[in-house]
């Protein structure tokens, strides 16, 4: 493997970006990048289209994780990353997964950018929190409500604008 650095997207939430600020590192096991089998499956894209997917994937994931967190403000966020090849694991290997493991903490100065729902979807990813479960069982009204939440393009943040987004958000 090589150390070219990959581009991961990290699911989380508010508390999850305070931990990463208070502890100077997050700790996430799965995340979502453009792996071999998401090429495989997903020939005809291009670079940037199949960044698209695993980022979309991490933040359906991050919806997992806020139902998980019930204290948690209903916005999603995805932190996009930037590893050593070395430090990242093969997920599932699926056909079309970008499942990836990491092997260890994520450092802040690791961060590429920070993106998060705008206020102005809250409703919807709040919608989409309690059926998202049933969505990936396959129900087609389940999808329809996730789909809503993901209509919301997340909002895009430097890693230096941390301390100020959650001193706003807090």
């Amino acid at each position: 493997m090589t150390d070219q650095p990959v581009r991961i997207y990290l699911p989380a939430t508010l508390p999850l970006l305070a931990e990463l600020r208070r502890r100077g590192e997050i700790d996430v096991v799965e995340a979502h990048a453009v792996t071999p089998s998401l090429r495989e499956w997903y020939a005809e894209g291009d670079e940037e289209e199949l960044e698209y997917v695993a980022f979309t994937r991490a933040a359906q994931a991050a919806l997992r994780l806020l139902r998980a967190a019930p204290d948690a403000p209903r916005r999603r966020v995805v932190v996009s990353v930037d590893l050593p090849a070395a430090e990242v694991g093969r997920g599932d290997g699926e056909l079309g997964s970008s499942l990836v493991r990491l092997a260890r903490p994520v450092p802040v100065g690791a961060v590429a950018a920070i993106h998060l729902d705008g206020a102005e979807a809250t409703p919807e990813v709040e919608a989409a929190v309690e059926v998202v479960e049933e969505a990936l069982a396959g129900d087609p009204d389940a999808q329809f409500t996730v789909d809503g939440a993901e209509d919301h393009e997340l909002e895009w943040y430097d890693p230096s604008e941390l301390d100020p987004l959650l001193r706003d958000l807090t």
